[in-house]
């Protein structure tokens, strides 16, 4: 493939950055090509967690076809690292390498790496160059990044909803709502997040997996539900596999001992209420490395969430059909004053089938 400019060689490393959009969490997706005399010599993609990263990868696939890398330039999607992690500096093996440029769309925001990389390769006499492209770099990661300044997983909550904004009817009916391509795309979101988050009111009305089925991913999503009295069915679907993270506000040792044998874990947050601290469950979710959180829950969980300012994004899935008097997206309380309302701008709009999906961010971040 020939590459004639920056522009091109960073566009394409994007494409193989996306390409780990299902397997490298909780590192972030990470896309690196070599280019030598306008040709692509190598290319990578972050593997796993403790495997290759991806200058390694595209070092390697360079190595492997026979290709000499001193003096090329390597275009990644993120500042190489600096640091000692499950992996060795990726910034010294290119620095090894005899790379003569580097090209990176934006500094990590790893503190422990935060522009050490890129200082190391200009230490070692090679051109460096930051910026390109930055905002689609951001967009594939806005989920390590929220990890690493706020602490916190970016909350995407995702609701199917006919035109009036109902997403099932009072007798709980809501298969389907929106069409199979609406439904296909809601699993490739859920297969790039770290964990899906559902409520016990889900889990009793309509006994999910939660998992994904729809689109082809070697990594489940971790499983979290939100059960503040312990109420689950160790039977339910949601815990089978294991691995389930239940958020629960009261301790019930024989409850909790049925969950652990069914592999599940209890992690007790209460608030001063006696259900789950939310904000706090965001912190401890962090703290587990959960870069993005879906949420796929029903209009009570979905409006605590939202009050107590959890929530990033949505992503909402409109159909093109009436439900009049059913059940609502998101319990909010009433208003008095429009003034109250709360605030979001639309990221993208796009028709996915006969349905139209909404990114829309809240403004508060």
């Amino acid at each position: 493939m020939n590459i004639s400019n920056d522009l091109e060689g960073m566009t394409l490393a994007l494409e193989w950055a996306a390409k780990g959009l299902y397997t490298t969490s909780p590192n972030p997706h990470i896309g690196c090509v070599i280019v030598r005399d306008g040709q692509v010599i190598g290319a990578g993609v972050t593997q796993q967690a403790g495997s290759d990263h991806a200058e390694i990868q595209a070092l390697k696939d360079a190595q492997a076809r026979g290709h000499d890398v001193r003096g090329a330039t390597a275009y990644v999607t993120l500042e190489p690292c600096n640091h000692h992690g499950r992996t060795p500096p990726c910034s010294d093996a290119l620095v090894r390498a005899g790379l003569g440029r580097v090209v990176a769309a934006m500094e990590d925001p790893n503190p422990l790496v935060a522009g050490q990389g890129m200082a190391k390769l200009a230490a070692a006499g090679i051109e460096i160059s930051t910026g390109l492209l930055a905002g689609q770099a951001y967009e594939l990661n806005i989920g390590f990044f929220s990890r690493m300044t706020r602490g916190l997983p970016w909350v995407r909550m995702k609701s199917a909803a006919s035109l009036d904004g109902m997403t099932a009817l009072h007798n709980g009916v809501s298969q389907w709502i929106t069409g199979p391509e609406a439904r296909a795309d809601g699993h490739a979101w859920r297969a790039r997040a770290c964990a899906i988050l559902t409520g016990i009111g889900t889990v009793k009305a309509d006994d999910p997996q939660l998992n994904v089925r729809a689109v082809e991913t070697p990594r489940q999503p971790r499983r979290i539900v939100v059960d503040s009295k312990l109420d689950i069915d160790p039977s339910a679907k949601v815990l089978q596999g294991g691995g389930t993270w239940i958020a629960a506000a009261v301790s019930d040792p024989e409850k909790e001992a049925a969950l652990r044998a069914a592999g599940a874990e209890i992690i007790l947050l209460p608030n001063a209420s006696g259900k789950v601290d939310l904000p706090e469950l965001m912190r401890e979710l962090g703290r587990r490395q959960i870069n993005e959180l879906h949420v796929e829950a029903g209009g009570k969980l979905n409006g605590s969430l939202i009050r107590e300012g959890c929530v990033d994004e949505l992503l909402v899935y409109l159909a093109p059909t009436l439900l009049g008097d059913a059940q609502g997206m998101f319990a909010l309380p009433a208003l008095t004053d429009l003034s109250h309302k709360q605030l979001l701008k639309f990221h993208e709009v796009k028709q996915i089938g006969e349905d139209l999906r909404i990114l829309a961010r809240f403004t508060h971040q």
